[in-house]
């Protein structure tokens, strides 16, 4: 419940994110007896959500969220940044996640920036997605795992433009319009950690969670929560000129913010003394 109350109330535009990720985590939870662990590939632009949706997840099920023993980051530039490493990197990743599931069945690894990973290093991890019931005498059944990317950013927007072109409602787009477009994209994106992943060939990533791009509407409301959790009163000028100082795409209808709400706080700071 606590889950999809903070996506209600803090996460705009992204109906089809919303439902999957409650539909699928809360599911996930439920099982007590899962054949493989959750993964959820979460991809669209930069200051969609995919982190602040991440973010949400852990602190539905981890009392100290991010902060917690049991949640687990890696921002691929940070922890693999040397493609000649990247052995090194296959071992210790397979390290890390053996004895951080044996010390906790429960546990929930986040893979940043899956677009900047150096292909073939995720497929190292791969045993530990499939249906195991054991590996050398651990589970990792209750494990979850959550990819962010911006690969297929550019099919997520096309399938978004196609249906504002035609006068759709953007809540009409449904999972099926995407999910195995996305895939296909992300499957065969050279620029991408998941290009011709065995994760994608074998079905082991259980959704492609689509992000779409966000509208100025969008925009204003981001700006509107962070003033207000801020404790601030809201100023509708200053919220309405933080938005159109926003740039927008494509270049002729402007429809999307092309960077998200990612500058937002920055932008507050401008305007509130704070």
């Amino acid at each position: 419940a606590g889950l999809q109350d903070s996506l209600d109330k803090k996460l705009f535009g992204q109906h089809l994110a919303s439902k999957v990720i409650v539909k699928a985590v809360k599911g996930f939870l439920n099982n007590t007896n899962p054949k493989k662990p959750l993964a959820l590939s979460l991809h669209g632009w930069t200051g969609t959500g995919k982190n602040f949706v991440s973010k949400i997840i852990a602190e539905s099920i981890y009392k100290r969220g991010l902060k917690s023993k049991y949640v687990h980051q890696f921002v691929a530039t940070l922890h693999f940044p040397h493609a000649d490493n990247i052995n090194l990197y296959k071992d210790q990743l397979q390290s890390w996640i053996r004895g951080n599931v044996t010390l906790c069945p429960r546990s929930l690894f986040i893979f940043d920036e899956m677009d900047k990973m150096h292909a073939g290093l995720i497929d190292s991890i791969k045993p530990f997605l499939d249906y195991y019931e054991l590996l050398n005498g651990v589970s990792y059944r209750k494990a979850m795992f959550i990819f962010l990317s911006n690969a297929g950013a550019e099919k997520i927007t096309e399938v978004a433009l196609d249906f504002w072109r035609n006068g759709k409602m953007r809540e009409d787009i449904q999972l099926t319009d995407m999910q195995n477009a996305l895939s296909v994209s992300v499957f065969n994106n050279k620029n991408s950690g998941f290009w011709h992943s065995t994760l994608i060939d074998r079905n082991l990533i259980d959704y492609f969670v689509p992000f779409l791009p966000l509208e100025y509407k969008h925009v204003k409301m981001c700006v509107r929560v962070e003033i207000e959790s801020r404790g601030y009163a809201v100023d509708e000028d200053i919220l309405s000129r933080i938005a159109d100082e926003m740039t927008y795409f494509p270049r002729e209808e402007r429809i999307y913010s092309d960077k998200g709400c990612k500058t937002v706080y920055a932008k507050l700071d401008y305007y509130y003394d704070f």
